[in-house]
């Protein structure tokens, strides 16, 4: 089992959307408010270890009985700002896209056919009061999409190689509006250039989950657990932001064979990632 559920979570990457502190309603607002104050709040290792602690009993909790009340909180120009957790609305989404990375076998012996039944049921229920949910973490197992890099520039690229029992991490953050703006530009080169595809597909989906956030809301991409499998040569010369921008760039100039060199080394360095998920 722990075998097995180290494939599912730990080399995870995410996108984060912060919204301040007056885009929640009352009484949620005042609860973040004071939940912001506590010194004791978990942190992205915390979320982490709950979601693979579910995983341990037999049967598995693939969906948290309760909702969390936890958040990750940041505060910006003395304004707070907050990611609500929302695990077992994911545990829910997730658990949907799980026939797709898993071989049958290997599903069914992670997740038995009875208990995925009764938690798809679960959440039938619970979306028919709930119509309008939606969840401030996305999460990709072994990569970053690259529709995510889209959303970013590489001057907000933040990496931190970490020492003693601080772990690495490399993180991209940008304003809401800023997100927004490069989605829809990428969006519009994409259609003049490019045939209808996953990389649209995917800019569109992630267009249309960021309009549901308040405009001054923060986008956090974080290569999460990512962190732990990659050497940290690769970590420090990973600019796949940059990449991207540049291939979108070069599209829009009609300069077709830097377009296709900026795709290339994209494709090379997470094909390389993912060939670290089948060696495991």
């Amino acid at each position: 089992m722990p075998k097995v559920s180290s494939v599912i979570v730990p080399y995870a990457s995410y996108l984060r959307v912060y919204e301040p502190l007056a885009a929640f309603p009352e009484p949620e607002r005042d609860h973040w408010a004071r939940y912001a104050r506590r010194p004791d709040r978990p942190s992205y290792q915390d979320e982490l270890r709950r979601s693979l602690a579910d995983l341990l009993p037999t049967p598995p909790v693939p969906v948290p009985v309760h909702e969390s009340s936890d958040a990750f909180v940041t505060e910006v120009d003395a304004v707070l700002y907050v990611c609500p957790w929302r695990t077992r609305l994911r545990g829910w989404q997730a658990l949907g896209e799980l026939a797709e990375e898993l071989p049958a076998p290997v599903l069914d012996a992670v997740l038995p056919p009875v208990v995925r039944r009764q938690a798809a049921q679960d959440y039938e229920r619970w979306l028919a009061g709930n119509p309008d949910a939606r969840p401030w973490i996305r999460t990709a197992t072994w990569q970053v999409p690259l529709n995510w890099f889209v959303l970013v520039s590489d001057a907000e690229r933040r990496y931190d190689k970490g020492s003693g029992e601080v772990p690495p991490m490399l993180r991209y953050r940008t304003p809401m509006v800023q997100a927004r703006r490069r989605t829809a530009r990428a969006l519009r080169t994409l259609r003049e250039t490019i045939d209808e595809g996953p990389l649209i597909d995917g800019l569109v989906d992630v267009g249309r989950w960021l309009e549901e956030f308040h405009p001054r809301s923060l986008v956090e991409l974080d290569y999460g657990g990512l962190v732990h499998v990659l050497p940290a040569a690769e970590l420090d010369g990973d600019h796949s932001a940059a990449d991207v921008a540049e291939g979108i760039e070069a599209l829009r100039q009609g300069d077709g064979a830097a377009a296709g060199e900026a795709y290339g080394r994209l494709v090379e360095r997470w094909r390389a990632v993912r060939d670290r998920r089948s060696a495991n």
